[in-house]
């Protein structure tokens, strides 16, 4: 399909978000000035989230039934499409249907001829091949074949004002112009008045005006410490207390591990008196440096990811308390608001939403840049 090559300036460009989840794509997008204007997911549990914290509906229906025809005129879509099928935590399977979602991302762009679009997925993604050939490369082809200029953005979360070290692949297409990747000192310069060098995204500067967590279903008051920049910009328009700052459950196992293990620490640092057999394996094997990780206060947080209420899988240790971070904590290592929630729906709901979802300064990053391209 060739494109158009005229001048293209759109005001508020507007966007199909698709694989929405909370909606941290969608908030960045409508900070760097897009209009969100149709959104969707697969869960009932994402749908309630994006009503309460966005204010509007989300159509809830497995894309892969859905009739293209069915969606309205956009000027971008964007998207992540599920990524377990690539992630490096898990095994890459070839008949995980979820992995052919990004097929199906591809075939709305076909459909719907944007001026752009923007496709979110983990690095991983690069690894995966197609008939030998590499996922990205062949997705990549697919869209030049559409007329779009395409720019690969591999991207850490931490260059751009988040507290997380998550990196992110992103495929970046404008039917006339070459999108550039997002500078990290104009953007903080330009979209936040800051410097990168200046600004702390350490676990501390992220995390440490929550105070201590509550009990289920309680909201919890701010704590005394200062906000740093970054906390104050996620309590904007909220009150005083948060919601989902609860104590975690943890094992008396757990609990006697976390006591051994320094800030920045990891399972290395249990005693093998008192390690359980699989720490015993991993200290026999070595590498996955985040398992039964601590965080460290000066330095940002490793990938949070849908596992993050168990110490395994990742650096989920607090760095001063003896316990796990809570959900809030979570969400305020991806950059989401002090003032979204979730409820009525599963932990393991939660818990998804809140690891899938693309921290919003980073997505905002990547909105900015490509709204430059509407531009001349």
């Amino acid at each position: 399909m060739a494109r158009s090559k005229k001048s293209i300036v759109v005001q508020s460009p507007r966007v199909v978000s698709l694989f929405t989840g909370i909606g941290g794509l969608d908030l960045g997008f409508e900070r760097a000035g897009f209009d969100i204007i149709w959104a969707n997911d697969i869960m009932q549990s994402a749908a309630e989230a994006y009503r309460v914290n966005f204010n509007r509906p989300m159509v809830v229906e497995d894309l892969k039934q859905f009739n293209l025809k069915r969606l309205p005129k956009a000027d971008v879509v964007i998207g992540g499409p599920p990524c377990q099928s690539f992630s490096l935590v898990g095994q890459r399977r070839k008949d995980d249907d979820r992995g052919k979602l990004v097929f199906r991302f591809l075939d709305t762009v076909r459909h719907l001829e944007p001026t752009a679009f923007v496709m979110e997925n983990v690095p991983g993604i690069s690894a995966s091949r197609v008939r030998g050939r590499r996922l990205t490369d062949v997705l990549q082809e697919e869209f030049e074949r559409m007329g779009y200029c395409v720019t690969k953005m591999s991207l850490d979360a931490s260059s751009y004002l988040v507290p997380q070290r998550r990196k992110r692949v992103f495929l970046v297409g404008h039917a006339k112009h070459v999108v550039a990747v997002p500078d990290p000192q104009e953007y903080a310069r330009l979209c936040h008045a800051t410097d990168t060098e200046a600004y702390d995204t350490g676990a501390a500067a992220a995390i440490g005006d929550l105070g201590s967590p509550v009990n289920r279903g309680q909201r919890s008051p701010y704590g005394r410490d200062e906000p740093s920049s970054f906390a104050k910009a996620m309590r904007v328009g909220n009150k005083s207390s948060v919601t989902l700052h609860e104590m975690p459950r943890m094992s008396e196992t757990d609990k006697r591990l976390v006591a051994c293990i320094p800030p920045g620490g990891n399972y290395m640092s249990v005693p093998d008196e008192i390690a359980t057999q699989r720490i015993l394996n991993f200290k026999k094997t070595g590498g996955r440096t985040t398992t039964y990780g601590r965080l460290h206060p000066e330095r940002p947080a490793y990938t949070i990811n849908t596992y993050f209420r168990r110490p395994n899988v990742g650096a989920n240790f607090h760095y001063d308390e003896l316990r796990l971070i809570t959900a809030r904590e979570a969400m305020r290592f991806q950059s989401l608001p002090d003032r979204f929630t979730i409820a009525n729906c599963s932990q393991s709901d939660r818990n998804t939403l809140i690891g899938n979802a693309v921290p919003p300064l980073l997505a905002q990053a990547v909105g900015w840049s490509l709204l430059k391209s509407f531009s001349v």
